[in-house]
């Protein structure tokens, strides 16, 4: 497996070497970040520099093909005011899931009022129940599922801070802190990350009415 904190190194060099001092944040997210990697994980880096053009991406993008495990590296690149001036109720997962490297985030945190976080559960959810309606009707996909039950994952965390205003990163450790309602959904994900099979009806429709309950919930600040 690869020695993550070793490529970080060559990671932060070759980003000086690109960037200067015109990089404000390096982090690191997935299953490196949350210390669970497999020889399989990819390195899901986060990178914000001072401000972002056309051109820095495709020097970004050189940079990359210079580093070992170049099919590995995925993540996010964006400019300092993109991300401070970011739909707050996009970053609830994108702030607690990011582990710091390089500089701070932090400036973030203040957007994350419940408001956000009730717009991050709602729209998750409508997403969620338009794709599981759109599988079984069309694609009938057991990788879209499984997709879905991923993007379930983060709405169950949002679901979990909002009512415990605890951020929980396993997916292990949070299925602890759910509802039995909530828990069922967990539990399918964690099958299906596992290599399980998709019983592609019953999972479909579980999600579906799931997506469905948090939809209508009354205790949702109308917008």
């Amino acid at each position: 497996m690869i020695d993550i904190n070793a490529w970080m190194k060559e990671f932060l060099q070759a980003l000086k070497e690109s960037f200067g001092q015109r990089v404000w944040f390096v982090g690191l997210q997935g299953s490196y970040g949350r210390g669970e990697a497999t020889e399989k994980s990819d390195i899901d880096t986060v990178v914000i520099l001072d401000e972002l053009s056309v051109e820095d991406i495709r020097s970004y993008n050189e940079m990359l093909d210079t580093l070992p495990h170049r099919e590995l590296i995925c993540g996010f690149l964006c400019g300092k005011e993109e991300i401070l001036n970011w739909e707050p109720s996009d970053l609830l997962q994108f702030y607690y899931d990011t582990k710091p490297i390089k500089g701070s985030i932090h400036a973030l945190m203040f957007m994350l009022d419940r408001e956000a976080v009730d717009r991050a559960i709602k729209i998750g959810a409508c997403n969620i129940f338009h794709g599981c309606v759109h599988n079984m009707l069309y694609e009938k996909s057991e990788d879209v599922l499984r997709g879905l039950y991923k993007s379930a994952s983060f709405v169950l965390q949002a679901i979990c801070f909002k009512q415990t205003g605890s951020y929980i990163s396993r997916q292990s450790d949070l299925i602890e802190a759910l509802s039995p309602d909530e828990r069922v959904i967990a539990e399918s994900f964690l099958t299906l990350k596992k290599g399980g099979c998709v019983a592609f009806e019953p999972m479909s429709e579980a999600l579906l009415e799931w997506s469905r309950r948090w939809i209508r919930k009354i205790d949702f600040i109308k917008y």
